[in-house]
């Protein structure tokens, strides 16, 4: 097969779905205002790219590289990142909607995840060290046996983590959302 490289492109406006991305290796690209419903992204390359505006939802990704990779506005619903390379695995999201996405024994230390919402997303068995929930919607979100060690959380709401099943050194939460670490207890807190 044939090797394709391309570097510092800028795509705007493209729709993936109808036309697959050409698989290869891509550097410094810019995606903007893509559609990529449904694509399959798999054994793709990404270096220092970015994804702005696009719809990545339901896409397959097994076996590609996402390394040094920002995602800002992008819709993509049900992503299995649990499939994709381990190696450099390195990614950004900002202002995205990553509901029922996977992340699955995954280490993705320090990722942010800023303004976000990731509902029943699944983070069992994840390395999220250092990691960064900026104002992310947790909603129905499953934290199980997973490294939060150094984590923050003061600002992410809607979440329910059991310290007795996830490592939570030095994580930071506001008492606001203490109430997400008691949630087995089922007991009532009032905020007042």
């Amino acid at each position: 097969m044939e090797s394709f490289y391309i570097e510092g492109k800028n795509l705007d406006k493209e729709d993936f779905e109808k036309i697959s991305l050409k698989k290869g290796e891509y550097e410094k690209c810019s995606f903007t205002n893509c559609n990529f419903y449904n694509s399959d992204l798999s054994e793709i390359i990404f270096l220092d790219c970015s994804f702005t505006a696009c719809n990545l939802s339901m896409v397959r990704v097994k076996k590609a590289t996402f390394n040094n990779v920002k995602f800002d506005d992008c819709k993509m619903l049900g992503i299995r990142f649990d499939t994709c390379n381990d190696f450099g695995l390195s990614v950004c999201f900002e202002k995205c909607i990553l509901n029922h996405s996977s992340f699955f024994k995954k280490k993705i230390r320090k990722s942010a995840f800023n303004n976000s919402k990731l509902e029943e997303a699944d983070f069992t068995e994840s390395d999220l060290s250092n990691a960064s929930f900026s104002n992310c919607d947790l909603s129905r979100a499953v934290f199980q046996n997973t490294i939060l060690e150094g984590a923050d959380f003061r600002t992410s709401y809607n979440f329910s983590i059991d310290p007795d099943s996830n490592r939570l050194k030095k994580a930071k939460f506001s008492v606001y959302g203490l109430a997400g670490l008691l949630n087995k207890y089922n007991l009532i807190i009032d905020m007042k």
